[in-house]
């Protein structure tokens, strides 16, 4: 539903760019969870908590991931429109996935969990 072209051949082909990251970012993090045999699934408890890899940067690399493939087609498509699935993307990971994490992550490893919120922001 292009409304209007916001961004332009060639410059539209920096949403390439943001997939690619993006790509990596959840790949390098779903190794990661089963390297270390834990859950990626939000509702369930986690065996192992992982400060490792993209974890150092991100609490929610895989999140960030997917937010950076959506405003990578954002870029593509080059529309106003294109451009609302990453944040009602991120505003839904905010409101119903993230916290539920959380509170799993912080049931099951206390202080730590605590301490590691202090020093890694949630998204970047």
């Amino acid at each position: 539903m292009p409304v209007t072209i916001v961004v332009k051949y060639p410059f539209n082909y920096i949403g390439f760019l943001f997939f690619v990251i993006g790509g990596i970012l959840n790949i390098w993090t779903d190794q990661l969870f089963k390297k270390n045999k834990t859950t990626v699934k939000p509702n369930e408890k986690p065996s192992t908590f992982i400060q490792t890899g993209p974890f150092k940067i991100s609490r929610n690399p895989m999140y960030l991931g997917m937010a950076l493939i959506l405003l990578g087609a954002g870029f593509i498509l080059g529309s106003i429109t294109s451009f609302v699935g990453a944040p009602l993307f991120i505003a839904a990971m905010e409101m119903f996935f993230i916290p539920k994490e959380e509170k799993n992550l912080q049931e099951q490893f206390g202080e730590e969990y605590e301490a590691y919120c202090k020093k890694i922001r949630r998204w970047i």
